[in-house]
């Protein structure tokens, strides 16, 4: 009883040490390579426990390995944003001004049914009262209401609106610049590397340019360690 307890005692306290490592996104929604980690971590830790009669090392070195291997990979995604798209894959438009894409729909691997639910979470019963849905990358939705549906809108107090403001979404992320973004904000390359132009840098220096279809813009540039 006592080496049980004493297994289990270490093994909770080495998981708490793991996830302190892979970061405080392991808290929140995790990418899938902190999903797979997770599960492995989970069900190595549980061997020790309930065969008692097996070496402890046999769990606590195959842990630590994917613990530095995810570190790793976390490291290297943050030097290489092909890499971090290779692994996570890129957040995704499903919704436009009201109008579902199904093309979309069906490239996610979403059923109508699934959307819908996801809507409904927000608060949100009729897909026509979003003007912009996203799929992130860990699978959360991102809403982003029309101005008629927002709580206290001009409409709502009986005012004519003013033309509806887009978001501001990332243009370029780490120096790299995003073709499908600038589609949904209706820019082009030419009009992008214009403004970056005016401000006397390039992609490469900029750490995020976020834009919308009114070309409303703002560039954080890269700060030089």
């Amino acid at each position: 009883m006592l080496i049980l307890l004493t297994r289990t005692l270490v093994v909770y306290i080495m998981i708490i040490f793991a996830v302190r490592m892979m970061g405080k996104r392991q808290l929140g929604e995790l990418q899938p390579s902190e999903l797979v980690c997770t599960i492995l971590i989970s069900n190595l830790a549980s061997i020790p426990i309930e065969s008692p009669d097996l070496p402890f090392l046999n769990s606590v070195i195959p842990v630590l390995i994917i613990v530095c291997l995810e570190v790793l990979l976390s490291a290297l995604t943050t030097k290489s944003r092909k890499l971090e798209t290779l692994i996570s894959g890129h957040p995704k438009v499903i919704i436009r001004n009201g109008v579902i894409d199904q093309k979309m729909l069906k490239e996610l691997r979403f059923t109508a049914d699934d959307l819908l639910s996801a809507l409904r979470v927000k608060d949100i019963f009729d897909p026509t009262e979003v003007a912009l849905a996203i799929v992130e990358t860990n699978g959360s939705i991102s809403i982003f209401k029309t101005e008629v549906s927002s709580p206290l809108s001009p409409a709502y107090l009986g005012a004519k609106p003013d033309p509806q403001e887009c978001p501001m979404l990332p243009v370029i992320v780490d120096g790299q610049i995003d073709s499908g973004v600038m589609s949904c904000c209706n820019v082009t390359a030419g009009w992008v590397e214009y403004v970056l132009k005016q401000q006397g840098v390039s992609p490469e220096q900029v750490l995020v340019m976020l834009c919308n279809k009114q070309k409303k813009h703002q560039v954080v540039l890269k700060k030089e360690s």
